[in-house]
C-alpha cells in the first residue's frame, strides 16, 4: 500500500511489455485499426506492464522479454556496464526488472546485480569527483534509480565536509539542559 501512490511505481508499471496470448478473449480490442471486437488465441502485441501482470496471473497471456533486457542489450551491459545508457532503455531499468523477472527470465536478475555491480562504484566514484559541469551530462545516462543514489552520496559528501570543515563536534541535548522537578 506505501507504493500505491508512489509516482515512480506508477511510471514502472507503465512500462510496455510483449505478450502472447494464450487464450481468445471476447469484448476486448486491442489494435484499433482491427475490426474484431476479439483477441486471438497466440496474438502478440504490446501491453502496459500492469495490464500484462494481471492477465499473466489468469493465465491469459505469456510476457516475453522487453527489450531493455534482451541479448543485445545483455551483451553491451556485460562488456562495459558503466558506459551504457540505460536511462534510454528503461528510465526504471533496476525496478522494472526486478517486477519482470519472476514473470518471463529468472536472468533478468542476473543482469540487473551485475549492472548495478559495475554502475554503483562508477556513480558513487563520481558524486564524490566530479564538478557540476561534467556531471550533468554524466546524470543522462543513469536510471532513476542511480540518479537517487548519485544525489544521496553528493548530499552525505556535502554534509559530511560541512562537519568536518567546522562546526561544534559534539552537541549537548536540549533536554539534558533542564533540572529534574524533586518529587515530593
Amino acid at each position: 500500500m506505501a507504493n500505491y501512490y508512489d509516482i515512480d511505481s506508477i511510471l514502472v508499471e507503465e512500462e510496455f511489455v510483449p505478450v502472447v496470448f494464450q487464450k481468445a478473449i471476447n469484448g476486448v480490442k486491442i489494435d484499433e485499426s482491427t475490426e474484431k471486437g476479439y483477441v486471438e488465441q497466440g496474438s502478440k502485441t504490446q501491453l502496459p506492464f500492469w495490464l500484462a501482470h494481471e492477465l499473466h496471473m489468469r493465465q491469459a497471456v505469456s510476457i516475453g522479454v522487453p527489450a531493455c533486457f534482451n541479448q543485445k542489450a545483455r551483451l553491451e551491459i556485460q562488456a562495459d556496464a558503466a558506459c551504457v545508457d540505460l536511462r534510454s532503455r528503461c528510465p526504471y531499468f533496476y525496478e522494472f526488472g526486478c517486477k519482470l523477472a519472476p514473470l518471463c527470465d529468472k536472468s533478468i536478475g542476473l543482469l540487473l546485480a551485475y549492472a548495478f555491480r559495475i554502475r554503483y562504484k562508477e556513480v558513487l566514484h563520481k558524486a564524490h569527483t566530479t564538478a557540476f559541469a561534467a556531471a550533468s551530462k554524466f546524470l543522462m545516462l543513469l536510471t532513476k534509480e542511480e540518479t537517487y543514489m548519485y544525489e544521496a552520496a553528493q548530499s552525505s559528501m556535502a554534509a559530511f565536509k560541512k562537519w568536518r570543515m567546522g562546526g561544534p563536534r559534539l552537541q549537548r541535548a536540549s533536554i539534558l539542559g533542564r533540572k529534574r522537578k524533586l518529587a515530593e
